[in-house]
């Protein structure tokens, strides 16, 4: 389910002009009725794996008026995400609205914070961008903590790829750029099971490649896998004559940052 910052939170959530949510309710009613009545003759699983569907959809678009509304929070919580927190799809807004939905018990929840791409104008553009996730990222976390929920939360935070040490384009001393680099760059994990205070791995002495404790993507799915309750190793499928499994054929699960 996609939140919007703008409009209703999520498409269609608003019932159309002159219909009432006791009219959607009886709709819903009927349609399930209907689908009941189908399940009876022909015995199809199909149709009841359609009602709970249309149930859960129902379920999910009701409660996101609730989900929204700030109205309750305390003013020491919104004192810590800052003043960003008025500026409608903002980072900060974003943290405290997962903080929301993982009270209500929302199993994955990602927020996008775009812009990194700084093939130019690094300096500045990384500068705004630490910024706007800085103060989010610290208030979510505490956020989580204050109210018992960092233990059985797992926040990771990260991108697909890092950026080279050296410049990219043009150099001077106040402009620069830098371009992807996928060889070393960094991740942090917190709460759900995660060893507090822990660096794992270490770059050259050119921040080129990594030298010590090298993590694999795989590796990385394999450990966060393993603090959520799965064994990636346990659903292994052969296809096209080789097996697959949910970190692909590779990932060790990184022991030493697990508390």
């Amino acid at each position: 389910m996609l939140i919007r910052s703008q409009g209703d939170p999520v498409l269609y959530l608003s019932n159309p002009g002159g219909v009432r949510p006791g009219d959607r309710r009886a709709q819903l009613d009927a349609l399930e009725a209907i689908n009941a009545a189908q399940h009876r003759q022909f015995g199809d699983p199909e149709v009841l794996s359609r009602i709970r569907q249309h149930e859960l959809a129902y379920r999910m678009q009701s409660s996101v008026p609730e989900l929204m509304d700030w109205s309750q929070e305390s003013k020491a919580t919104l004192d810590l995400y800052g003043d960003q927190l008025q500026e409608p799809g903002s980072f900060a807004a974003c943290c405290l609205n997962a903080r929301r939905l993982v009270e209500r018990g929302v199993r994955n929840i990602q927020i996008f914070h775009r812009g990194w791409d700084a093939h130019g104008n690094l300096p500045r553009e990384h500068e705004s961008q630490c910024k706007d996730i800085d103060r989010g990222c610290a208030a979510l976390l505490k956020d989580l903590r204050q109210r018992g929920l960092l233990d059985e939360t797992l926040v990771v935070w990260g991108g697909e790829f890092g950026r080279t040490v050296y410049c990219q384009g043009n150099l001077t001393p106040q402009n620069y750029g830098r371009d992807h680099h996928p060889r070393c760059f960094t991740v942090w994990m917190a709460g759900g099971g995660v060893r507090g205070g822990t660096v794992y791995g270490a770059t050259d002495e050119f921040g080129f490649k990594a030298a010590e404790n090298p993590v694999s993507v795989h590796d990385l799915h394999a450990t966060i896998l393993h603090l959520l309750g799965f064994d990636h190793e346990r659903l292994t499928y052969r296809y096209a004559g080789r097996d697959f499994r949910l970190t692909d054929v590779e990932g060790q699960v990184v022991r030493d940052i697990i508390a």
